[in-house]
């Protein structure tokens, strides 16, 4: 130590103006420890660290320490902020120690910032949408990564990406280059008819595991919409698909009569010539013409925007014409050929046929001029009376119809009008005439129009002004109805069973006897449903014509052994058990074994209902013996009894 002593005071000669070392060592500031890790988002409530001040000094912050990230409260040093790694990694507090205005030394404390996941990741959209032709090449990258990766302030994390599907069947076609990479790959051919739009959920997620604590996502949606290529022909329709890319055009076939040249356009099957653009997304315009070939002396033209086929002359004799049909589009970039059959027949001048012998209308009493007949069978359409010729089906057109034998109806193509104001209701009949103007071929047929005395539905708002009553009233008022109905069905019934109601127990036990019911519209010969419709009412015959009324029937004979009767009217007794008592009396007999008709003596204002359970009840409750007689038929209504012993009512 002397040595060190001798050393420090030569040093002290040679520099008078220098502190004694181990003064100033003594007197000096001190930090232990300087270097701290504190993890962001940790806030310190006590002092960081104490600093060692010798007596007479102060210790302050010096300029160069991180702004308003400490503070000094006497000789402690304190965190003043809540470390944050994005931020500051590193918080530097640089200590000054003074005595007075002389800085005596200097000290370096830092704060080193541990990283924490605290921040989710976040993508530079929440929906975008991206345009993808339908001729994309497969392996292509579709979306760049750059233009679907997220973004996260934690700078250690790696971003894990998953691509969900939320239009179904979309994960088929689109996939991410990999999992860290955000890339949208095409894998699998587009087709735009199938596939228009496709919608997915991209997820980004700062850990590897999903069940990681912490661990943050965040979510994009990503509409991917199909823009159509120009990649198929045109297709002649009808046509029968083979896969979405191709589809087998139809072909079509037709007839015309020889020696006459048709004036409208050719009917054809399956139906007219029509082209679509294979591409329907882009859907160019058709044009049609002919491919010259068999008909080198123009007898067709073709319509280039309608493709309807027409003549141009007759054909003198039978020949079968081949031609072909092209069907391009307008911007010349595609086109299709079908073929066209057509045969020229011999025209035998055949009749047109009716597929019916008759035709039943319906209209209404008073319509004028132009109206409508409606059909029979279906009142809301109108009645349509056609034709067609068995050797050219199709030249329904050529066929014209008129009313020959009527003047109170006319034809409109194939529909039946009135031909002036009906005033007389009944039933008429017409005949309609068809005539083939090509074949000249002609046929008739037969129009049963039933005039009703039922007026025309109104038209326009005559009826709106008419209604009274909404929809909602008419309920209500229908429901109250239905209630009222109820309590007097049951006011009823209590009323019956309370005074007949012993009655009514005796005679519970008997059953009814089966009833036949007969409607021959319906029924047919073999008993089984015919549905025919029921014959049309025939117009009312003249006096002269009715037929003389046919007998009443005789009353059927009574189940049990008993009297016949021979006629409803007969007034006699005999008084024996082969005798045959009147049917018609005004007194009610306790005694049974014959069908009685009982008047009673004041028929009113009310029906006067008794069952007679027993011939013992009726001899009761008989006021006066068996007198017979015919009675005054209008003074009463009737009862029939079963038979003897039987239960009889009368009323």
């Amino acid at each position: 130590m002397g040595a060190w002593a001798l050393l420090l005071g030569a040093w002290a000669l040679l520099l008078p103006g220098l502190p004694d070392v181990a003064q100033a060592q003594a007197q000096a500031c001190s930090v232990r420890p300087n270097v701290f890790e504190v993890e962001e988002n940790t806030k310190l409530s006590g002092p960081l660290v104490n600093v060692s001040v010798p007596e007479g000094q102060q210790v302050t912050l010096g300029p160069s320490s991180t702004p308003f990230a400490f503070r000094i409260q006497g000789t402690q040093l304190f965190l003043n902020v809540t470390p944050d790694y994005e931020e500051n990694t590193v918080l530097e507090a640089h200590l000054e120690c003074r005595r007075g205005d002389t800085l005596v030394t200097q000290q370096k404390v830092l704060v080193i910032v541990l990283d924490v996941n605290d921040n989710p990741p976040k993508f530079p959209f929440k929906v975008r949408v991206w345009s993808v032709s339908e001729d994309t090449e497969v392996n292509t990258v579709v979306i760049p990564e750059m233009e679907l990766q997220a973004k996260d302030l934690d700078k250690n994390d790696i971003l894990f990406y998953t691509l969900q599907e939320v239009t179904l069947g979309a994960s088929s076609l689109f996939s991410l280059v990999g999992v860290n990479l955000p890339a949208l790959r095409l894998d699998r051919p587009l087709d735009f008819d199938r596939h228009r739009n496709m919608t997915f959920q991209l997820m980004a997620r700062d850990t590897r595991e999903e069940d990681a604590v912490p661990s943050h996502t965040a979510t994009a949606t990503l509409v991917l919409e199909v823009q159509p290529a120009d990649l198929r022909p045109p297709w002649f329709l009808p046509c029968v698909y083979s896969d979405s890319h191709f589809c087998l055009s139809a072909q079509y076939q037709g007839a015309i009569p020889t020696g006459h040249r048709l004036p409208a356009p050719l009917i054809l099957r399956p139906g007219p010539i029509y082209a679509v653009d294979g591409d329907w997304g882009i859907n160019q315009r058709i044009i049609y013409s002919l491919i010259r070939g068999q008909d080198e002396d123009d007898t067709f033209v073709i319509n280039a925007d309608s493709g309807n086929l027409t003549m141009t002359k007759s054909v003198p004799g039978p020949q079968t014409f081949l031609l072909l049909v092209k069907g391009e589009q307008e911007d010349h970039a595609r086109y299709s050929v079908t073929q066209v059959t057509v045969e020229a027949r011999d025209a035998s001048g055949s009749p047109p046929r009716f597929p019916q012998s008759l035709y039943r209308g319906t209209v209404a009493l008073g319509s004028g001029m132009g109206v409508a007949v409606k059909d029979a069978a279906a009142p809301s359409q109108p009645l349509r009376v056609w034709a067609q010729d068995p050797e050219f089906p199709d030249l329904n057109s050529a066929i014209t119809y008129r009313i020959t034998n009527n003047s109170n109806f006319q034809m409109d193509g194939e529909e039946v009008l009135t031909a002036t104001q009906l005033v007389q209701a009944g039933v008429f009949y017409a005949e309609v005439e068809a005539n083939n103007t090509v074949t000249s071929g002609t046929a008739a047929t037969v129009l049963e129009i039933e005039v009703t005395e039922l007026e025309p539905t109104p038209t326009g708002g005559s009826h709106v002004e008419d209604q009274r009553f909404s929809v909602t009233e008419m309920a209500a008022l229908g429901g109250v109805l239905g209630a009222l109905l109820l309590l007097a069905v049951i006011a009823l019934a209590i009323l019956v069973h309370k005074h007949y109601g012993p009655l009514l127990q005796c005679c519970s036990g008997k059953a009814l006897e089966p009833q036949g019911f007969d409607n021959k519209a319906f029924l047919a010969k073999d008993g089984e449903a015919s549905w025919a419709p029921a014959p049309s009412p025939r117009p009312t015959r003249t006096p002269a014509e009715v037929p003389p009324a046919s007998p009443l029937p005789t009353l059927p004979a009574p189940a049990s052994p008993g009297p016949a009767l021979e006629s409803p009217t007969v007034a006699r007794d005999e008084g024996g058990p082969a005798g045959v008592r009147s049917i018609l009396t005004k007194e009610r007999r306790p005694e049974g074994g014959y069908k009685a008709v009982w008047f009673s003596e004041n028929i009113g204002a009310e029906a006067d209902v008794v069952v007679l359970n027993a011939p013992t009840m009726d001899a009761d409750r008989a006021s006066d013996s068996g007198s017979e007689g015919s009675g005054d038929e209008s003074n009463g209504a009737a009862g029939v009894g079963e038979g003897p012993g039987s239960d009889s009512t009368s009323i």
